[in-house]
């Protein structure tokens, strides 16, 4: 079943083709994380100044990032038949930083874009890289989904 994923650009300047393949790799992750029933995201792209003041004020860090996840329903598992839609949460990527880390990784913007909404995504369903063990599973399945999709590192 498709999640229902509400991206919203605050910036005006990423393209149609770039929010589509957002939605794309993000349904894809979705589908090979094995989400089931009715499940809702939101995406919102924003300037470093308004993802630093995101910052400031929940993590206390007082400087821009590339993205940031809020999860919202901490259900498990994603069950079929539930009535009530799964909120799995709100992912804010910065467009400034996912065009600077484009460029410092020598990647296209697609790559990186994709990468932080994937990597948004992963965190709403739990994933972290706060130690060692976890962080190689993340970035592994990050790549995987992202592989399957058709982005690889060049």
């Amino acid at each position: 079943m498709a999640v229902t994923i509400d991206i919203n650009d605050e910036t005006t300047e990423v393209s149609g083709p770039s929010l589509t393949m957002l939605e794309e790799v993000l349904q894809l992750a979705a589908d090979m994380e094995d989400i089931k029933g009715e499940a809702e995201l939101s995406v919102t792209i924003v300037t470093n100044e308004a993802i630093q003041e995101i910052n400031k004020e929940y993590r206390g860090i007082d400087k821009p990032t590339d993205v940031i996840s809020f999860a919202l329903d901490d259900e498990e598992p994603f069950t079929d038949g539930d009535d009530v839609p799964h909120l799995l949460g709100d992912i804010v990527i910065s467009l400034p930083r996912a065009v600077e880390q484009a460029e410092e990784y020598g990647h296209s913007f697609e790559r990186e874009f994709a990468f932080l909404g994937v990597h948004g995504l992963l965190h709403l369903l739990g994933y972290l890289h706060d130690s060692e063990s976890e962080e190689k599973e993340m970035f592994a399945r990050q790549e995987e989904i992202l592989k399957e999709y058709g982005l690889k590192r060049q």
